[in-house]
């Protein structure tokens, strides 16, 4: 079970039964599914708690039912019909019924959810996610304030530690390596000293993230360069719906800095230049909690047909002036302060300047519900594994819910460890 390690000709040699690639996370709560079994070896380009998982502000989706009547298969129907149909049913069963889990299981391991007055998890509204299949929104999201991504990787990171996982910290992977077929290891540079490093594995787990950074303006970090989905395309290995890549509504105008759908699951209107509430035109029953591709369109229509505000008219307003200052600092605080921070707008008093920004991308690795990724012919690559926004098991079709991507990582991540046991 313990990794080896040794140093030739420059290079040092590691060994382990399960190499994870990415320390978000998808990339640790895999580790900690392995850990208790195997030797587990975790690489990343950044110490694990900056990386980008930390940034996802809104919540993780689940059927509580804490706060009103929800099930799973609503979830389900909302998951299917956001992704415009196109996404796997099987796999979005199975990411809606895994949900109250995958929460209590973070809960379990310490995350500090908010809590309703009766200590229950409390849960808040999310685009496209509805009860009683689109008839009305419904409160599914589960939150701790604006900084939910920053808490579970806090938490998934303080639970590796408690395992003894064996991290790789600021290590850059270069190549997979592949020996008749299956993967056998992978190469990586040590940013600090420049040396390399071999690591050996029987099953290898790619947790490398998105890759906004392909577009100009973007959500996304510096770091999200696609590395992970690049080495795998270098090998020869298919990839799948490239051309989904989701644009969030709300990014700071002309900077991309996200500003979580939250603020509009608390009640945070998006008006044009005259003050319309313009999704009442676009989306009549949900307006403002309509799925992220629907208002990001929207959005982009009212400026392209002369409704934006602003010199150049060419961004929307998302009002949060009608709602109470203590609500907004209980459950918005980083929101807000970014607002006031990079546009040096008072979201109390004014309405904060936004247009879409690239935030997810749908497509990339392509795998099975079991995380296992595929070859051209559908067929299983032995001992490659994929999970969290590298990945594409289609469950977010062409268009990924708010919040269903916290959930992914908690769900599809521990069927890599199913298969390997």
């Amino acid at each position: 079970m313990a990794q080896k390690t040794k140093q030739d000709d420059n290079v040092t040699y590691h060994s382990f039964d399960v190499l994870i690639v990415g320390a978000g996370g998808a990339g640790m709560r895999a580790a900690i599914e392995a850990g208790s079994k195997a030797s587990v070896g975790v690489i990343s380009k950044l110490f694990p708690t900056r990386s980008h998982t930390g940034a996802a502000q809104g919540g993780m989706a689940a059927a509580l039912a804490n706060v009103e009547e929800d099930s799973w298969e609503w979830h389900t129907f909302d998951t299917v019909k956001g992704g415009d149909y196109l996404v796997d049913q099987d796999a979005a069963e199975i990411l809606a019924k895994e949900s109250v889990q995958a929460v209590i299981d973070l809960e379990n391991m310490g995350l500090p959810f908010n809590r309703t007055p009766d200590g229950k998890i409390d849960q808040r509204r999310f685009g496209g996610h509805t009860r009683d299949h689109g008839k009305a929104p419904v409160r599914r999201s589960c939150y701790a304030a604006d900084r939910t991504g920053h808490m579970i990787l806090q938490t998934l990171y303080q639970t590796c530690v408690k395992l003894g996982i064996d991290f790789y910290n600021e290590f850059y992977v270069l190549d997979l390596v592949m020996n008749d077929g299956k993967p056998a290891g992978v190469v990586a540079y040590e940013l600090a000293t420049g040396d390399i490093h071999v690591f050996a594995a029987k099953s290898i787990v790619f947790a490398t993230g998105g890759f906004g950074k392909i577009y100009k303006t973007t959500s996304n970090a510096h770091t999200l360069t696609g590395d992970g989905v690049a080495i795998i395309y270098r090998k020869g290995l298919p990839l799948e719906d490239m051309e989904f890549y989701q644009f969030h509504p709300t990014g700071l105008a002309g900077l991309g800095i996200l500003l979580s759908e939250a603020a509009r699951g608390e009640g945070g209107i998006l008006r044009n230049a005259s003050g319309e509430r313009f999704m009442e035109r676009y989306a009549p029953t949900i307006k403002d909690l309509a799925p992220r591709d629907m208002v990001a369109r929207a959005m982009a229509n009212e400026v392209r047909e002369g409704r934006g505000a602003g010199p150049n008219k060419d961004y929307v307003y998302l009002d949060l002036t009608h709602l109470e200052p203590a609500v907004i600092d209980a459950k918005l605080p980083d929101i807000t302060e970014f607002a006031r921070t990079y546009l040096g707008v008072e979201p109390y008093t004014e309405p904060v300047p936004v247009f879409p920004t690239a935030h997810y991308a749908m497509g990339g690795i392509p795998t099975n519900i079991k995380a296992e990724v595929l070859s051209d012919n559908d067929t299983v690559v032995p001992g490659l594994y994929a999970a969290g926004e590298c990945a594409c098991v289609s469950v977010h079709g062409a268009n990924r819910l708010g919040t269903n991507s916290l959930l992914d990582i908690n769900v599809f991540r521990q069927a890599c460890w199913s298969v390997l046991s």
